[in-house]
């Protein structure tokens, strides 16, 4: 299960609590396409875990997967804030599968990953 929120200036604050769900998905592209229909783009995702919590079936992968195959062009960046070894390991692999920069910070640095969000701005 995810927690989420938008926040007004464009950043999308996750914190996955248990196993990943299809619904959660559901609800997230749900929330985000809404958002979306406001603005050309998501300025930044931030995903804020201690330990990543798996997802609770197959079902849910491929759902996760359809999310960010789906929204990966439309979302600026991605700072994966987390003590899990999983962090560095996505943020490898996904520079060859999306579009958005992603970045991996250690689950203390929470403001700093949002200041490297809200930096796109900026540059």
């Amino acid at each position: 299960m995810i927690e989420f929120q938008i926040e007004d200036t464009g950043i999308v604050l996750i914190e996955p609590i248990s196993s990943l769900t299809s619904d959660d998905f559901r609800r997230l592209s749900e929330a985000v396409d809404a958002r979306l229909e406001e603005q050309p783009a998501i300025r930044g995702m931030l995903i804020h875990s201690k330990e990543f919590p798996g997802w609770e079936n197959f079902a849910s992968l491929v759902a996760h997967i359809r999310f960010v195959r789906d929204h990966h062009e439309k979302i600026e960046r991605v700072a994966l804030v987390t003590d899990s070894s999983m962090g560095s390991m996505i943020e490898m692999l996904t520079k060859h599968f999306v579009s958005a920069q992603v970045r991996h910070f250690p689950y203390a640095d929470l403001e700093v990953a949002k200041d490297w969000i809200e930096s796109v701005a900026e540059e």
